[in-house]
């Protein structure tokens, strides 16, 4: 298992601004008193703060954290969309990322054009692509709508074919954030099959989830993200309690709730080491 994500001392910032259609009298002030009128107007926040991280090969990460904390900001920071302002990010291995199923869908063309452009947007070729076709609409149950356009499609039926075209291929790292609700509930068992499939064949897993049950079940470390910084790090069910009890600060519930043993989704021989200075 040769696949790895390094992440040393990487801040991701992001910058909001305030007017970014400013009146006339806004711009002659902006003018007189550049400095002040551009502290005004824009506000930067770190979005993620001097993290490192160390993935390797056999790890399937959980991270969880309080809504806003950074989460799915870390997954997009891996995939690239945002490159840390400070720091580094080497990823090593192919990334299957399934974040925000179905983004770039163009409502006008039919399902079976989309699965050609969300393809190209996941940088698979038109021949990988037409190889799979079958595949994908087969999975999706899309069979008698799939040359419709996706405009009537309902919620539901986008996110048959989104999440169908993103796990049609065997990834080295998989990058998952919530996507176990997609469809009816025939389709989310069979979506919850091929996930765990796509676990067991993948170098590297990192599973961003608000459901505590999928984090025991399919994860072998876990990291609590709040504010942007990782604040612990160790086993499934330690930091679960910690994330309850010191973060979130609700309530643990009854033991019969909480699965008696995760499903086996490839345990490594490699111990993860932390990455957390002591």
């Amino acid at each position: 298992m040769d696949a790895l994500i390094e992440i040393k001392n990487a801040t991701l910032r992001f910058r909001i601004y305030r007017n970014r259609t400013p009146a006339l009298k806004e711009k002659v002030i902006r003018l007189l008193s550049p400095q002040k009128a551009a502290a005004e107007e824009v506000i930067e926040f770190d979005a993620l703060k001097n993290l490192n991280l160390s993935i390797r090969g056999g790890d399937r990460l959980g991270i969880i954290g309080l809504n806003g904390a950074g989460k799915s900001t870390l997954l997009k920071m891996i995939v690239g969309i945002y490159p840390p302002q400070q720091g580094s990010v080497h990823v090593k291995g192919k990334v299957t990322p399934l974040i925000e199923l179905g983004t770039g869908f163009d409502h006008e063309l039919s399902g079976r054009e989309n699965i050609y452009l969300n393809g190209a947007l996941l940088g698979r070729s038109f021949k990988q692509m037409r190889s799979l076709e079958e595949a994908i609409i087969d999975f999706s149950g899309l069979e008698d709508k799939i040359d419709m356009p996706i405009k009537y499609y309902s919620s539901g039926m986008l996110g048959r074919l989104a999440f169908s075209i993103g796990t049609i291929m065997e990834p080295e790292i998989l990058l998952v954030d919530e996507v176990f609700s997609t469809g009816d509930a025939q389709f989310v068992e069979k979506a919850r099959n091929r996930m765990v499939q796509l676990m067991l064949k993948s170098s590297i897993v990192v599973i961003v989830s608000h459901s505590m049950d999928h984090i025991l079940q399919f994860c072998n470390r876990v990291i609590i993200l709040n504010k942007g910084v990782v604040v612990a790090e160790g086993e499934p069910a330690e930091m679960i309690e910690f994330y309850r009890s010191s973060v979130a600060h609700v309530a643990s519930p009854a033991v019969s709730a909480v699965p008696s043993a995760p499903v086996a989704v490839a345990a490594p021989s490699y111990k993860p080491q932390s990455v957390l200075t002591k």
